[in-house]
């Protein structure tokens, strides 16, 4: 999948040079790469997610970077 949002960033990337100006081919970018792009990988992950939380709701670990005040 990492291939194929490599390739998506490249032809989104080549549309928004073509662009007439310089905020329409940011809007091209952003309208046609960044937002979907990241949509997609947020649903993807979801499941990646589930399972490491209920990893560690198994495990009882915590994590690391969740410190109490020192």
């Amino acid at each position: 999948m990492l291939m194929t949002a490599i390739a998506w960033i490249y032809v989104v990337g080549l549309m928004a040079l073509t662009e007439p100006s310089i905020v329409a081919g940011l809007m091209t970018f952003l309208l046609y790469c960044v937002i979907p792009l990241s949509i997609l990988f947020y649903l993807t992950g979801s499941g990646r997610r589930k399972r490491k939380a209920a990893r560690r709701a198994a495990t009882g670990t915590e994590d690391k970077t969740k410190t109490a005040d020192t």
